[in-house]
């Protein structure tokens, strides 16, 4: 019999060994959820990711063709600007109209694939959008563009050249010299 309560015993423990605990199993099938979790929220966060670079290319995909005709826009604005307003000259007049109906029309161009200009006289002065070139005493308050040397264009949130601007430092004081001078004795 001795042979008999082996073998039974021995299929026992075969048996018990081969049922898994429950709690053995609990684990795997928590650490199997979690992985199916993370496997759905890095899908999710691929194809967010993925929509956020579409949109970004569809902003964005003419931004070397506009930074290409910026020195178009700046050549057409100092055409204006060194235009002659007083003459009677009807070819001149017209010529200028010309020129201001061009201009006019690019910016709308611009505006319409959401590029635009900054920098206004007036202004408060954003490092993000401007560049200072000097700081002056002006009739602007202190911190705000009082001279605009070359317009800036923002495409979208990304700005495609900064405005060269000049800041002011506040009205000017007859008797006081501005702050900031520096006294050189040689």
């Amino acid at each position: 019999m001795t042979d008999e309560s082996n073998a039974e015993q021995q299929q026992a423990e075969a048996s018990e060994s081969q049922t898994p605990d429950i709690a053995t199993l609990q684990a795997e099938l928590a650490k199997a959820r979690d992985d199916m979790l993370r496997a759905l929220a890095d899908a999710e966060n691929t194809r967010r990711r993925a929509e956020r670079q579409v949109a970004e290319a569809r902003i964005y995909a003419i931004d070397r063709f506009a930074g290409d005709l910026l020195p178009i826009a700046d050549t057409l604005s100092r055409a204006l600007l060194a235009a002659p307003r007083d003459s009677m000259d009807v070819s001149v007049r017209n010529l200028i109209t010309g020129l201001e109906l061009t201009e006019r029309t690019m910016l709308d161009a611009f505006a319409k694939h959401g590029l635009k200009r900054v920098g206004e006289k007036g202004e408060t002065f954003d490092p993000n959008v401007h560049q200072a070139v000097a700081q002056a005493p002006s009739d602007y308050p202190s911190g705000a563009v009082a001279e605009v040397m070359q317009p800036g264009f923002v495409l979208g949130e990304r700005t495609l050249r900064a405005a060269m601007v000049l800041v002011s430092s506040g009205p000017a004081n007859g008797a006081q010299a501005p702050s900031g001078t520096v006294d050189i004795k040689v």
